[in-house]
């Protein structure tokens, strides 16, 4: 069992940062990869990006790369997403997610937090 539960949500204006942490707890040593996704009210949850613990190799969805940012501090079990240049359309409920394998499909990660509000306002 893998235990995540996000930080860092909150309120920002257009052209402004935040950053999201994600800390793990439990057996995260079956769970190599950290992903991010988010999700809007009646939409899919869409993929963000995701980071591997090991190597610490990232990938972006194309719709955030140049913007957003994914980062891990190994010794405490927490991965970050630095967001920047945001604009109204990344509003959602953000979450991270932990599995075995590198991918962008929500249905490959097993564990994940409970979500936390990012809202952009213009």
């Amino acid at each position: 069992q893998v235990l995540l539960v996000e930080s860092g949500g909150g309120l920002v204006q257009a052209g402004g940062s935040l950053k999201l942490s994600c800390a793990a707890s439990g057996r995260t040593f079956s769970s190599s990869v950290i992903a991010w996704f988010r999700q809007t009210l009646g939409q899919e949850r869409e993929f963000v990006g995701r980071i591997t613990w090991k190597g610490g190799r990232t990938y972006y969805a194309d719709s955030v790369k140049g913007r957003f940012s994914i980062s891990r501090d190994s010794a405490k079990n927490t991965v970050f997403l630095q967001m920047g240049s945001l604009t109204p359309e990344d509003t959602a409920v953000y979450y991270c997610a932990a599995g075995p394998y590198a991918t962008r499909n929500r249905y490959d990660y097993a564990y994940w937090g409970q979500g936390t509000q990012v809202t952009v306002s213009s």
